[in-house]
């Protein structure tokens, strides 16, 4: 039983049934719907040709070559390209609709062999001490069925199923920020080779994303702390406008822009379960935990996790001794790459990060070991990459004692 048809749980679902598990997946919406999160990684990219999507996802979505971090600060600019990275096998990702991106994922589950139940609504499950349980879900007329399923995967994403029933979750202190976002027409787009970019926008008090999607649309966002969004006049939209006219770097690509879609704000982004897994399920994708968005992880997070889920069910439903195991292991990778990112992410409003990212050195290979974290790199076995992020982490403390000590940042 795969619960929610998001990503993750598309991807789960699909990989089971092409490899012949009877799989029922539940999803409270009907798609296609809007779903935040357009900008994909280029590890992706190996996902979609298992699942045999690639080509699907190259015709809705538009190329990315890498990553652009603009500061107000000072105006300057830096653009990372996948391709100087460390792995030059995944070198370019996409930026996509959502709405569109989910519908392929989810039918090809279907395609698969998956039984997909749309607007059904998974309202509890019940597991007996042998892990078997009874899943029950609500259709969209009121009617309560109930599975007996043999594994359960949770990809019920922010409403974190199983993590609230278990009393599993917890905030990341560290990261506590929330995000106000909406599509435009008319936003100056980058051109030549920086074309199909994210653009970062690093503000005073946090940051703004500018994704570019087809049909001329622009993306954009501003994150920050609680304080940015407490005690404002106004609504959510009239917060959004303000934001951007405060950034010199945003206002000036928006001259022109024309609101085309809702406003909408979310907040309480970055948490993590304190167990992944338990006899007879597993979390994946968002209902294990979620990190701010700045690096564009939420939707590789959430397939590649996926990706472990299945393995671990296909191996439980055989042997759970050998599931257990294969869950531990996973467990452990899951919750290494993701403290890997938040190191980053919990430091992206320091003077000292921005300056280096700004201002990046290849010394130690620094500079490709980050283009390579910002591909996506970092939730898969990577010799060679250890040097160069803890050459990055040192630079880092090295320059934040000297910042300390009133000595300043050398660039490199």
């Amino acid at each position: 039983m795969v619960i929610g048809g998001g990503p993750a749980g598309a991807t789960a679902a699909a990989l089971l049934a092409a490899g012949g598990r009877r799989v029922v997946l539940a999803d409270k919406d009907r798609h296609p719907r809007f779903h935040i999160g357009e900008s994909l990684l280029p590890r992706n990219l190996a996902i979609f040709d298992r699942l045999g999507l690639r080509e699907q996802v190259h015709a809705l979505g538009v190329f990315k070559p890498g990553a652009e971090f603009v500061t107000d600060a000072t105006g300057e600019q830096v653009t990372f390209s996948f391709a100087s990275g460390l792995d030059r096998r995944y070198t370019h990702c996409y930026q996509v609709p959502r709405a569109a991106f989910d519908t392929v994922l989810l039918a090809n589950a279907r395609a698969k062999g998956a039984v997909v139940l749309e607007e059904t609504r998974v309202v509890g499950a019940a597991f007996a001490a042998d892990g078997r349980s009874v899943v029950s879900a609500r259709g969209s007329q009121g009617t309560v069925r109930r599975f007996a399923a043999r594994f359960v995967l949770d990809a019920t994403g922010r409403d974190t199923l199983l993590a609230g029933q278990f009393g599993l979750k917890t905030a990341d202190k560290h990261i506590n920020s929330a995000a106000v976002y909406a599509h435009f027409r008319n936003v100056e787009a980058r051109t030549g080779e920086h074309a199909g970019c994210i653009s970062i926008h690093l503000a005073e008090d946090g940051w703004f994303w500018m994704i570019p999607l087809p049909d001329g649309i622009m993306s954009v966002g501003f994150v920050s702390g609680p304080a940015a969004f407490k005690s404002r006049p106004g609504g959510t939209g009239d917060l959004l406008f303000e934001r951007i006219a405060a950034s010199p770097t945003v206002a000036a690509r928006m001259r022109a822009a024309e609101l085309v879609s809702e406003v909408t704000a979310t907040g309480n982004y970055s948490y993590r379960s304190s167990a992944a897994w338990g006899e007879g399920w597993m979390l994946i994708g968002d209902a294990f935990g979620f990190l701010d968005p700045v690096f564009s992880s939420g939707v590789l997070l959430a397939m590649a996790s996926a990706e472990m889920g299945a393995a671990v069910a296909d191996a439980w439903l055989d042997d759970p001794a050998a599931g257990r195991a294969l869950a531990r292991r996973s467990e452990r990778r899951l919750r290494r790459s993701m403290d890997e990112l938040s190191w980053l992410i919990r430091r992206i409003n320091d003077p000292v990060l921005r300056h280096m990212f700004l201002h990046p050195t290849n010394r130690f290979r620094m500079r490709d070991g980050l283009v390579s974290v910002l591909a996506g790199h970092f939730l898969y076995e990577r010799p060679g990459y250890g040097l160069p992020l803890a050459a990055f982490k040192a630079a880092f403390y090295l320059l934040s004692g000297a910042r300390r000590m009133g000595l300043g940042m050398a660039a490199g």
